[in-house]
């Protein structure tokens, strides 16, 4: 059982540090923050931002729980329900790029 939990952890992993290098890579190339988004002045544009939303997600949603309130303090029940979904998340996004990993590997 403890393999079976390392293997999730493992993949919990790699989905931040592909949500993680994405996020950061497009704030790189498009000179604009990462958010969660749908829009986009063309079709294909608007294609792209859900892709970004998709493999960014769980790296935009640990900013977003670590925002403060205005108060110059931070919920902790926002940062735990974003650490909730963003960790959730990061396991689909690990799945998916493990998957083309080893699609593209041929294991």
């Amino acid at each position: 059982m403890s393999i079976e939990f390392l293997i999730a952890l493992y993949i919990v992993a790699v989905g931040l540090a592909v949500a993680g290098v994405g996020t950061y890579f497009y704030q790189m190339v498009f000179k604009q923050e990462a958010m969660l988004r749908f829009d986009g002045r063309t079709y294909l544009g608007s294609l792209g931002h859900l892709l970004m939303s998709f493999m960014c997600g769980p790296m935009i949603m640990l900013h977003l729980g670590w925002r403060s309130d205005g108060q110059n303090s931070l919920s902790m029940s926002s940062v735990l329900l974003s650490a909730f979904i963003a960790f959730g998340w990061s396991f689909i996004t690990g799945l998916l790029a493990l998957s083309v990993f080893l699609a593209v590997i041929g294991a």
